[in-house]
């Protein structure tokens, strides 16, 4: 396919070098699809890249980010799992099919990292990196999934899914958060939130949420969840703050219970407690997105319950560093990039 697309690169590290090139539309080589980008989520790890010394894929200019949605438009020979007019999605980690994730250099290779990005009019992938979208979504919505809504997926899904009346509590109201909301309110459990801003508990509890817990009132926030759950805890906790936070964690976890370890808002150290631990025999689970077969079960869950995503805004293509900047400000559910007309 002859012509000319736009997409963002960098040279060299830091947001600063950002910029948007202009250069060839690629042709699908063998077992590759070419999709046509109709719009890429962000997440907070692009700030981690941007801002920081890499990782930039290799060879050739870095093009960041890793949540696409939008349509195959050509294939190259031998494709067989999608056809031309499918709109699909970019899965996160192409290499991690299904079971324990595969590790190269302790690193899952993702999309945006050690791999090519999605910020572009065009990408020609391989066939097997790509996940059918779901029906019922747009591209903007839809493009959400891939990250955050397979890292809520996967967090409450994969390792013992909450039980009807069960309690799961989720740190403030970014994508992972809100998509968790949703899926375990619609699985019956009672959801609890934790957030410092008071305008967003009420928006959240619209969503689905029992309870909210603002964390400037109550900093030491496990015992708002001892005391909302009569002394016995929380189920599953997904813990997105990280550092010091996931003691309280350990302290807010039911016997039995589950704390998904997926954020780094406070660094990539942590410190808890251990007694607590032992006492309630609880589990802290590292989760680093998903693999495909989660994202296919989500996009499937997506359709069936008619699950919303929450988009917080949109922005065009050159409007990318604005983007970025409504990222920095914490936005309630996701910030999107519309790429397409």
């Amino acid at each position: 396919m002859a012509g000319v697309m736009k997409r963002w690169e960098l040279r060299k590290p830091g947001r600063a070098n950002l910029e948007l090139a202009s250069v060839e539309i690629p042709t699908p080589k063998p077992g590759e699809a070419l999709v046509r980008v109709g719009a890429v989520s962000l997440n907070y790890r692009e700030k981690l890249i941007l801002d920081g010394p890499g990782p930039l894929a290799a060879p050739g200019p870095f093009v960041p980010t890793s949540d696409m949605a939008g349509e195959v438009v050509a294939t190259g020979e031998g494709v067989t799992r999608v056809r031309k007019g499918a709109r699909v999605l970019a899965h996160f980690s192409p290499p991690w099919l299904d079971g324990p994730p595969p590790r190269v250099d302790g690193m899952v290779p993702s999309l945006g990292g050690q791999l090519p990005g999605v910020l572009s009019e065009y990408v020609s992938f391989p066939e097997a990196w790509l996940v059918a979208a779901p029906r019922t979504l747009d591209d903007v919505k839809a493009s959400t999934l891939p990250c955050a809504g397979l890292t809520a997926w996967t967090a409450l899904m994969e390792h013992g899914a909450p039980r009807p009346g069960q309690t799961v509590v989720t740190q403030g109201t970014g994508g992972v958060s809100l998509f968790a909301v949703q899926l375990a309110s619609a699985l019956g459990a009672r959801v609890l939130v934790t957030s410092g801003d008071a305008a967003k508990l009420d928006r959240v509890k619209a969503l689905g949420a029992a309870h909210g817990i603002h964390r400037r009132e109550s900093p030491d926030w496990e015992q708002a969840v001892l005391e909302l759950t009569g002394g016995r805890g929380a189920d599953v906790i997904l813990e997105v703050v990280g550092g010091d936070d996931l003691g309280r964690s350990v302290r807010a976890l039911a016997s039995g219970g589950r704390i998904a370890l997926i954020g780094i808002l406070e660094g990539f150290d942590a410190r808890f407690p251990v007694l607590p631990l032992f006492q309630s025999h609880g589990v802290i689970q590292g989760v680093a997105v998903g693999h495909r077969r989660g994202l296919e079960e989500l996009v499937r869950a997506v359709d069936t319950l008619r699950l919303d995503p929450v988009v917080d805004a949109t922005y065009a293509l050159d409007a990318f560093p604005q983007a970025l900047a409504h990222l920095d400000r914490g936005p309630f559910g996701k910030v999107v990039v519309r790429v397409g007309a």
